[in-house]
């Protein structure tokens, strides 16, 4: 193993009560994308997204020169970069400590721009401050390497830090268009999106019932659970699983 790439994202347990009877809803981010042989997949993962370099000098001062697993990463500044093996422990600290202030100068770790950007992607809405609330929950690591799916940086053994917050919808007309949508374009209309957008993908949302998630995880054994599943006819990515706290899976080291 020459190299380790090293993703730091912030995931989100997104939730509102139900208009009607109340029931905590988890909202799922949809992501419709076309294969090289034509077909697309639709797979819903966490409202989230990579967290931003602020600051590179201290980061540097611990690992040498910076070297991003792409081309979009460096003009991002997202954290994904490529790292000696025997770096991975001060790497993954140095995470951990800056990761848990939301103002820290040297990384990104609230969650509010990246919710911003994929509210205005997925259902046009700008999205305020004022319409949600934010509460940190923790952090998942993945220490043993995987091989990413991610298209720009395929072939690196990827290990991961997550910053996972709880976020509750708080406008109660969000809460009517976010179940709107989610009702409203079905997995087949956002596949047509993506086959006719020009970019090959399309996003909207899906509202979940959380309970109903939880349980569909939960009935998995443990060493099984880090999986695809479908949830209601919607097929929900292994990710899903970084904003269930109280469910289990060896992949996942909860902090």
């Amino acid at each position: 193993m020459n190299q380790l790439r090293v993703s730091v994202a912030t995931y989100n347990q997104l939730v509102f009560p139900h208009p009607e009877h109340g029931m905590p809803m988890l909202v799922l981010e949809r992501k419709a994308t076309v294969l090289q042989d034509g077909s697309v997949n639709v797979r819903a993962q966490p409202f989230g997204g990579g967290v931003k370099i602020l600051n590179p000098k201290p980061l540097e001062d611990l690992i040498g020169e910076i070297q991003f697993d792409s081309e979009r990463s460096k003009q991002e500044q997202d954290f994904r970069v490529l790292i000696q093996p025997s770096q991975w422990e001060a790497v993954k600290q140095y995470c951990l400590l800056h990761l848990q202030d939301p103002n820290d100068p040297e990384i990104e770790s609230a969650p509010d721009r990246e919710l911003a950007e994929e509210f205005e992607e997925t259902m046009g809405v700008a999205l305020t401050r004022s319409q949600y609330a934010a509460e940190p929950l923790g952090f998942i690591v993945e220490d043993t390497p995987v091989w990413t799916e991610n298209w720009y940086a395929r072939g690196f053994p990827t290990v991961r830090v997550y910053r996972i917050y709880n976020v509750k919808i708080l406008n109660a007309e969000l809460c009517k268009l976010v179940l709107d949508i989610s009702q409203r374009v079905s997995d087949e209309e956002l596949g047509k999106r993506a086959l006719e957008s020009g970019r090959g993908r399309a996003n909207s949302v899906i509202a979940l019932p959380l309970e109903r998630v939880r349980e569909s995880f939960l009935a998995l054994p443990a060493e099984k659970r880090f999986a695809k599943i479908e949830v209601d006819h919607h097929r929900l990515d292994e990710s899903v699983l970084a904003v269930l706290g109280d469910v289990d899976v060896p992949q996942y080291q909860r902090m």
